[in-house]
């Protein structure tokens, strides 16, 4: 028995730490912003005499009721549960890296029907992989299996005309000057839909550390030889 009240006694201590410290955050959150407790309460829909007994550590919240609050006041959940004060700041890394791009340097790929220029080749673990592309390919036949990959990628025309076809859409013209955003791991082709040369840059983006690796290497192995 004296174990089970020690357990009750305890559940309640508990309660009433998180009651309390719900009370101080959205005093907190609520002062941060200059607002009243009927400001509060007229962004949220609550009811005044509620947010007040929060407040003062008399009630707690449903998880629904911390959704309608947090949505009200715009802000994280978190911060309903540690005062932002208390919160160690982030402190952004400088990693001072950089990497100039010259005229026609950069790792290529050649074949008959692309060329994949890759860029800044010297950093590694880039969250970013540019290239410059000049695609041949005129038909998916000429092109190969689709392309996919991890991440996403912005495809921006300089010259020519090109056809962008994915799995999940219609074709899409784009001439220069248009670009396109996409998921990578869409399976996605680059066509040259002009007379003249097609040319564009390429940025492709992941959270993967070997991205541009991964790209090089794919590109390697779907590579032709450049007809002699």
């Amino acid at each position: 028995m004296a174990g089970k009240r020690e357990g009750a006694m305890q559940d309640h201590d508990g309660l009433a730490n998180t009651t309390s410290r719900l009370g101080v955050c959205l005093k907190a959150a609520r002062r941060a912003r200059g607002l009243t407790l009927k400001q509060v309460a007229e962004r949220t829909g609550m009811a005044l005499s509620t947010l007040s007994k929060v407040e003062n550590g008399q009630m707690s919240l449903t998880y629904d009721k911390l959704l309608q609050l947090t949505a009200g006041l715009k802000i994280e959940i978190a911060e309903l549960f540690e005062p932002a004060g208390s919160r160690p700041e982030r402190r952004e890394v400088v990693t001072a890296r950089r990497s100039i791009s010259r005229a026609g340097q950069g790792h290529l790929v050649d074949t008959t029907f692309y060329s994949y220029r890759y860029q800044c080749t010297d950093l590694v673990g880039k969250q970013m992989v540019p290239i410059l592309a000049e695609i041949r390919a005129r038909t998916l036949e000429e092109f190969g299996a689709l392309l996919r990959h991890a991440g996403e990628e912005y495809f921006y025309v300089t010259s020519g005309r090109v056809a962008v076809h994915t799995e999940f859409y219609e074709p899409a013209i784009l001439e220069v000057g248009d670009g396109i955003y996409l998921d990578s791991s869409m399976g996605h082709a680059y066509l040259n839909a002009g007379e003249e040369p097609a040319r564009a840059i390429c940025v492709c983006t992941s959270e993967e550390p070997d991205l541009y690796q991964k790209l090089r290497s794919i590109s390697e192995a779907e590579a032709r030889p450049v007809d002699a």
